[in-house]
């Protein structure tokens, strides 16, 4: 069975290259000029997309977690509403957005964390969609985003082998375009907890679909190991400078960081090779 992936121009494949993205997430701490540094060193890194994240956060958020004190060295805001909306980016910046990656020729999405934000995502034609490891079990919102008929990549991270399957089941009816992707819900993750043989798992429990590694580990050599392992979407977070203030920056890759693991998963797919010896 082959199992493909497209995403935008990008065709995944066992044989194909390895589609790597930048996750900017927050990162940009909610300035538009940030941003799009962070999209222009990453397209300059060779990866294949940049990643935002989308939240309705009133919508989201009970009324006592919007309100919540939320004042510390990583805080945006006296409360976790103030904090979450000063990192949101809306219409004008989406448009904005895509502007520059039309002429950066990079893949640009995000992952949707509701129903409105998914709606959201669809109405300004991203070509694929993101879903977090917290909503693995959220079978409606897993289902809203499959009728969009987009590309979804679904993070595992505190996930049993049922929630997986049980992910994958309300999918697939609905969408076939769909990768799961190991993940371990740390950040960022010891070694010791990434069980990377889990994408050796993946791809037997789920041999029609391309399976992925999401990582919040340090470093760039799990990648690595996770494209041989059978990986074909790789995803590490990405920022111009990890002493930046804000919650992600610390495990994320500095553009030198992301430019050698898109440089050694390139080495890596041209040495696998096809298996036959011939020299």
């Amino acid at each position: 069975m082959t199992r493909t992936l497209k995403i935008g121009s990008h065709e995944i494949s066992d044989d194909s290259p390895c589609y790597v993205i930048a996750e900017v997430g927050h990162n940009h701490q909610g300035s538009l000029k940030t941003c799009r540094e962070l999209f222009r060193q990453a397209a300059a890194c060779g990866v294949s997309a940049v990643k935002l994240q989308k939240r309705d956060n009133r919508g989201l958020y009970s009324r006592a977690m919007y309100a919540k004190p939320y004042d510390h060295e990583n805080s945006f805001g006296t409360t976790y509403g103030e904090h979450r909306e000063a990192l949101e980016f809306e219409r004008a910046e989406y448009a904005a957005l895509l502007e520059l990656v039309a002429d950066l020729d990079v893949g640009f999405f995000a992952t949707a964390f509701d129903f409105k934000s998914a709606e959201f995502l669809a109405e300004f034609g991203v070509p694929a969609f993101k879903i977090a490891s917290g909503d693995l079990r959220n079978i409606p919102l897993l289902r809203r985003t499959a009728t969009f008929g987009r590309p979804m990549l679904v993070s595992t991270g505190g996930a049993s082998m049922v929630d997986v399957e049980r992910a994958y089941d309300a999918v697939m009816p609905l969408n076939t375009e769909l990768c799961i992707m190991q993940c371990t819900a740390g950040y960022p993750a010891e070694f010791s907890e990434l069980n990377l043989r889990v994408i050796s798992a993946y791809r037997e429990r789920f041999p029609d679909i391309v399976i992925g590694y999401s990582g919040h580990d340090n470093g760039i050599a799990m990648a690595t190991a996770a494209y041989v392992l059978g990986a074909r979407v790789i995803e590490k977070h990405f920022t111009l400078n990890r002493a930046m203030k804000g919650t992600d920056h610390a495990f994320s890759l500095e553009p030198v960081g992301m430019r050698k693991m898109v440089r050694d998963l390139n080495r890596l797919h041209q040495a696998l090779g096809d298996g036959e010896k011939k020299a």
